[in-house]
């Protein structure tokens, strides 16, 4: 009968001792984890996507600053070209334009230079011309914003090819491991790495696909505005061309040749010659 009193205090002894236990374990302070410490166990790899993740960055505040509708077509230079247009005053809408640093701006420019430079021109020439450099300005704003899909494309490659060196590195270590806790700590170690470097890459490839959508979109929509205002003001410009040749007199009457001191000899109707008296 005595023995069950011990027998139950050793028990109790024994659960408290087991409770402080885990009572200090979960009040213990988490072990902090620092993201930089994180991206330093991604292994070589890490370094390529920290370069792209910057280029990224700024591609995109880049593009944020000039992919707007004002550096493309604005309003004010349409409405001061147009009136420049119906004044016929060519040289200084071409002065205008040289100084307006928009992608409007540069087709009129281009346009006029021509038009200035070969007057005796047909205006289908003037249209291709302006044609042409309206192609190239788009050209220019769609290669400008393929920059971050290629930087998508690639940065999930480049985590793919830290996830490999990754668990290479584990199953070296595995191998080259005695004990089973060897083993098992070199494998989560490489697992680690190629999973920060996969991570990597999909955290870069994310947000460039998306800022890539999203600026394809606008440049779509801004080219679509440039050729209706370039297709306007050339229609406008061959009109004031067209009206300014009908009003214009087709021959221009020659100058009378000054009058000399001397007589002219002007043919008689009788055969041989006489003299001119207007001249006197």
């Amino acid at each position: 009968m005595k023995c069950f009193p011990l027998t139950f205090s050793g028990f109790f002894l024994s659960a408290l001792t087991a409770f402080a236990a885990t009572t200090a374990q979960a009040l213990a302070p988490a072990k902090e984890t620092n993201f930089l410490a994180i991206l330093a166990k991604g292994g070589i790899m890490m370094y390529p996507l920290g370069l792209m993740s910057v280029i990224t960055l700024l591609l995109i505040m880049l593009f944020l600053l000039t992919i707007r509708r004002n550096a493309i077509v604005s309003d004010r230079f349409m409405n001061t070209a147009e009136s420049m247009i119906r004044k016929r005053d060519y040289l200084g809408l071409a002065a205008l334009s040289q100084r307006r640093n928009e992608c409007m701006a540069r087709i009129v420019q281009k346009t006029l230079d021509f038009m200035t430079t070969n007057p005796t021109s047909p205006f289908e020439n003037v249209r291709e011309v302006a044609q042409a450099e309206g192609s190239r300005q788009a050209g220019m704003l769609t290669s400008r914003i393929t920059y971050l899909s290629d930087i998508g494309s690639i940065a999930p490659m480049v985590g793919l090819l830290g996830t490999v060196f990754g668990m290479i590195t584990a199953f070296l270590d595995i191998s080259a491991g005695e004990g089973a806790g060897v083993r098992q700590m070199g494998m989560a170690q490489g697992v680690s790495e190629a999973l920060v470097a996969t991570a990597g890459g999909l955290a870069i490839s994310i947000p460039s696909l998306t800022f890539y959508s999203i600026f394809r979109g606008r440049v779509y929509k801004y080219i679509s505005e440039m050729e209706g205002a370039a297709t306007h003001l050339l229609a406008l410009l061959h009109a004031q061309i067209e009206r300014q040749a009908s009003v214009q007199p087709y021959a221009v009457p020659a100058q009378r040749a000054p009058r000399e001191d001397y007589a002219m000899p002007v043919a008689s109707p009788l055969g041989g010659e006489r003299p001119d008296l207007h001249g006197i």
